[in-house]
């Protein structure tokens, strides 16, 4: 079966390195960052050995989002056109989404439609908050303009916790628990979790009716939350209808770090075959480890199918071929 990836991550070293020092992150490691800065052979040849047909990929942190000026926007240009060289090298194996200068919204916009147009690309990965602003904030409309005029989807990624919410929620823990916590753990999620509701309450799913976002790891614990964010906010924050409604509508959701049945059976059950897409999450977590998921699924041949490949070729425009 074909076999879609779409969360799976890629760096230049030597183009972050001139703007963050990597050596004092355990998460890149000399062997990660190598997997990282594989766009060919060592990639496409583990793709094989476990059976994953294409991978759309994004840049991972840290990134131009974190530059000002013109610095972020060549680094968010070079960084999108490494991948776009590398999608011409493996057009049957690789895409792209475009990574955006997000400090400066309308150079976004503007990167975003080339890297769509001139690079092929599927849309866009956005990092969290911004200078500890949501995407909602009024600042951001062009880029959120821009994608649903070209009818891509923004895909909305967590980031690292500002100082004040770190230093409040997660510090004083033993050892790396607190840094653990306020990443993958649990920190990450719920932070994409509350973007996503707040782009609903603000209106932003109104004021741009093609726009479509995803989100990662199971849903970032939106399906778990639908029922109890209906009751509370329906009436309230000015919303005339449940909040799942708009989030069934206008979010789609994949499965990249999120390896156990009992998130994917409830996504199924809130978010429906539909809107769910297969993710791994590389090199951050382990291929044969998704793929062994994906087999093991408890869901039909169809939807077995719509989450592999059939979603994700529909809502990225990817040509389906091998």
């Amino acid at each position: 079966m074909r076999i879609v990836a779409l969360e799976e991550h890629f760096m230049v070293p030597s183009l972050i390195e001139n703007h963050f020092d990597l050596t004092t992150n355990p998460g890149f490691s000399p062997a990660r960052k190598a997997r990282l800065a594989d766009l060919d052979d060592g990639r496409i040849g583990e793709m094989d050995e476990h059976g994953v047909t294409f991978q759309v990929v994004s840049a991972s942190m840290p990134g131009a989002d974190l530059l000002d000026g013109k610095d972020g926007i060549q680094l968010a240009l070079d960084i999108n056109n490494a991948l776009g060289a590398a999608i011409r090298r493996h057009p049957q194996r690789l895409g792209g989404f475009a990574h955006l200068p997000m400090r400066e919204p309308q150079a976004a916009a503007d990167e975003l439609e080339r890297a769509v147009g001139e690079l092929g690309f599927s849309g866009a990965m956005i990092n969290g908050p911004t200078q500890g602003r949501f995407l909602d904030d009024p600042r951001f409309d062009s880029v959120l303009e821009r994608a649903a005029a070209l009818e891509v989807p923004i895909y909305i990624h967590p980031n690292v916790p500002p100082k004040a919410v770190y230093d409040v929620y997660y510090d004083g823990l033993p050892g790396p628990a607190g840094a653990l916590l306020a990443s993958g753990a649990f920190g990450w999620h719920s932070e994409t979790a509350i973007h996503i509701l707040r782009l609903v309450l603000t209106g932003v799913f109104e004021r741009h009716p093609k726009l479509t976002v995803i989100v990662g790891h199971m849903g970032e614990m939106l399906p778990f939350m639908l029922g109890r964010a209906d009751d509370i906010l329906i009436g309230h924050g000015g919303l005339q209808r449940p909040i799942s409604e708009t989030i069934v509508e206008r979010v789609y959701i994949t499965t990249s770090g999120m390896f156990t049945t009992p998130p994917l059976q409830l996504a199924l059950a809130t978010f429906g075959a539909d809107r769910i897409m297969f993710s791994i999450d590389y090199p951050f977590s382990q291929t044969e480890q998704g793929r062994v998921f994906f087999d093991a699924m408890p869901v039909s041949p169809s939807d077995r199918a719509k989450i592999a490949h059939g979603n994700a070729d529909r809502l990225l425009k990817l040509k389906g071929t091998v």
